[in-house]
């Protein structure tokens, strides 16, 4: 399957849960999550470590969110990314975006990717859609910077989805 007609159905869902928000530093999981903020979705933090990101509440987990989310985006490390997975099966979420600086080669950024094999085997297996790579600010109005990103990544062939 083609990553946009992917990102086309993910960005369709209206309540997206974004995992990995920072207070301490600004980063490309706290552009998301406003992002999709401003693009009119109904979005909540997900990180154990605060109670607020930006005046909003933040949850510790999936499991605490005031409702089931239609899609889980996580900008984390892929251990994290493990476990939410796992919470995602557990509460009958169908869609997950494992953030990736490299399209969906993360293997070109070992360091720079939220995506875990073990958690794209979980989603397959237990029906849930996963985009392994990429980001959504890439496809969300995105700036010269993502936008750059995203045609490189699509030229250079790191954006197919296996």
């Amino acid at each position: 399957m083609k990553i946009e007609t992917l990102v086309q159905d993910f960005l369709a869902q209206k309540k997206i849960a974004v995992v990995g928000v920072s207070d301490k530093r600004d980063t490309g999981c706290n552009l998301s999550y406003r992002k999709f903020k401003e693009n009119g979705y109904t979005v909540y933090a997900v990180n154990p470590h605060i109670s607020s990101f930006e005046g909003d509440p933040c949850y510790p987990d999936l499991k605490s969110l005031p409702e089931k989310p239609d899609g889980v985006f996580i900008l984390a490390n892929p251990k994290v990314t493990d476990q939410i997975v796992q919470q995602c099966v557990d509460l009958g979420v169908k869609r997950v975006w494992m953030h990736c600086m490299m399209g969906t080669k993360p293997g070109l950024a070992q360091g720079m990717t939220s995506v875990s094999q073990s958690a794209v085997d979980l989603c397959k297996t237990n029906g849930i859609t996963v985009i392994p790579g990429s980001c959504p600010n890439q496809f969300l109005k995105p700036d010269f910077g993502h936008g750059m990103m995203r045609s490189m990544w699509k030229l250079f062939g790191f954006m197919k989805v296996a």
